[in-house]
């Protein structure tokens, strides 16, 4: 048995009828494949992915955060679901399915995933979604959970199979509340190891680094330490006061969502980067800054100010090999504010490149250690009212924005190529109704945006904004 993480067990307690904490991949595949086909295919590598054999048990009267246990029931006829589009079946229908699947709040009582194998899409594609809850992985162990599934070639050799793990017991009653009453105990300590290593990095920190002071008290923090002789000497790179403007797409989110989804290619990609001398990522934040700037400019709601978006970045490496999310959230200008695209790359680049040279000398811990300095039962309902009064009032971050390396060789599932693979993410109130995240594959950076449904009615402009916003940086080379 484990126990979940703080971090993991707050993708848990913040979920609510509209907040919903769904990471999916929609993968399209050439040809068709049966339902029979992909049973066997999960049943032969569900045990290479123990979220997908393990449930949820919850502590008595939730004093403490949950254990994954093992499910020794799986039932693969309730996972792995079967639908087909109408006619034509287009790339719409098919992403508002998956939008309406991606809304869908999974199961507790059951591992927290879902598979479905779609059909009726054009040119004898066939889709699959895969959905799971963000407790169980992050964005990279979503990618390794999805890569249990391909393969290199169409037809490879039988993997072997692990050897049988000894059967986990489902921690009894009375064990649960002593280690409940340690960790209880332990609560005062957490919170103070937070507010001491927080104290040098409240700028970094949403909602705190935006308080009166919070900048100052860090930087004066960081430079006491150094001359105490308590830090490794480092300068760390200053962050600038972000102000988060108001947009269409900030506030509390619906039930429903919209998704839409682009390819754009990589060679062209990496051509802008080598003539600017920029990252594939500075890149892919300008492409998603233009685009929503032009969306804005269209909607008549551009903000003097740039916008605000929350970048995820892997602690893997980082913070060890644990299961569960290794990821932290840091805060940068987006720079949609500056017409000329020349300058906007740049600007993009160089607010990268200071949250970069922070993360690398400081990699930010505050989200992993906020989370344990919170007592478990009080947990939900923190989080819940801080959600709701970031929505309401002022949000830490305008939108979500993230960028995941993939293989660049192409992979198989069932036999059939893997023609795109597009991630599904998450909108929240405190994150903002909007999240473009994007994935590369074999020569594409694929691209999946999810909205909120109200919030963003529109949502196929922004695949064509994206698009003409990378001829607009060809065009510059």
């Amino acid at each position: 048995m484990r126990q979940l993480s703080a971090l993991d067990a707050q993708f848990l307690a913040f979920e609510t009828d509209t907040n919903v904490a769904n990471v999916a991949g929609l993968s399209i595949l050439e040809g068709p494949i049966s339902r029979e086909e992909l049973l066997s295919l999960v049943e032969e590598r569900s045990e290479l992915v123990p979220p997908l054999r393990q449930r949820i048990m919850r502590v008595p009267f939730n004093l403490d955060h949950p254990y994954w246990v093992q499910d020794d029931t799986l039932d693969l006829d309730y996972h792995v679901r079967e639908l087909a589009l109408p006619a034509p079946g287009t790339d719409r229908q098919l992403a508002a399915q998956v939008a309406r699947l991606h809304a869908r709040r999974l199961d507790r009582r059951h591992p927290l995933w879902e598979m479905y194998l779609i059909h009726g899409l054009k040119d004898g594609r066939t889709a699959l979604y895969t959905k799971l809850h963000h407790a169980a992985i992050d964005g990279m162990g979503g990618a390794d959970v999805l890569a249990a599934f391909m393969d290199l070639e169409p037809n490879p050799r039988p993997r072997p199979r692990p050897a049988p793990a000894e059967p986990e017991l489902a921690p009894e009653t009375a064990q649960m509340l002593l280690r409940t009453a340690a960790r209880l105990a332990a609560n005062p300590a957490h919170l103070l190891r937070f507010l001491a290593e927080a104290a040098p990095y409240l700028d970094e920190i949403p909602l705190i680094s935006r308080i009166p002071g919070a900048g100052t008290v860090s930087r004066v923090t960081r430079r006491l330490a150094r001359e105490l002789g308590i830090s490794d000497g480092q300068v760390v790179p200053e962050l600038p006061k972000l102000v988060v403007p108001r947009t269409p797409f900030n506030g509390p989110v619906s039930a429903h969502r919209r998704f839409a989804f682009v390819e754009l290619p990589l060679d062209e990609v990496k051509k802008v980067k080598n003539a600017f001398g920029v990252t594939v990522n500075d890149v892919v934040m300008t492409l998603a800054a233009t685009a929503v700037r032009r969306w804005l400019v269209a909607h008549d709601a551009l903000p003097e100010d740039p916008l605000v978006a929350g970048v995820p970045f892997s602690l893997r490496g980082v913070e060890g090999t644990e299961p569960g999310n290794q990821v932290t959230l840091m805060i940068t200008s987006l720079d949609t504010h500056i017409d000329d695209p020349r300058e906007r790359l740049f600007a993009v680049r160089d607010s990268m490149q200071r949250i970069k040279d922070r993360f690398s000398l400081s990699p930010a811990r505050w989200l992993r250690h906020l989370s344990e300095s919170m007592p478990a039962a009080l947990t939900g309902l923190a989080e819940r009212a801080a959600f709701g009064l970031a929505a309401q009032t002022s949000p830490p971050v305008n939108l979500l924005i993230s960028n995941v390396p993939g293989p660049q060789i192409p992979l198989y599932i069932c036999g059939r190529r893997l023609l795109a693979q597009y991630p599904v993410s998450v909108v929240t109130d405190a994150s903002g109704g909007l999240n473009i995240t994007a994935l590369s594959y074999n020569g594409q950076v694929a691209i999946g945006i999810i909205a909120d449904r109200t919030m963003v009615p529109d949502i196929w402009k922004l695949p064509t904004h994206l698009r003409d916003s990378l001829d607009e940086l060809m065009s510059l080379t």
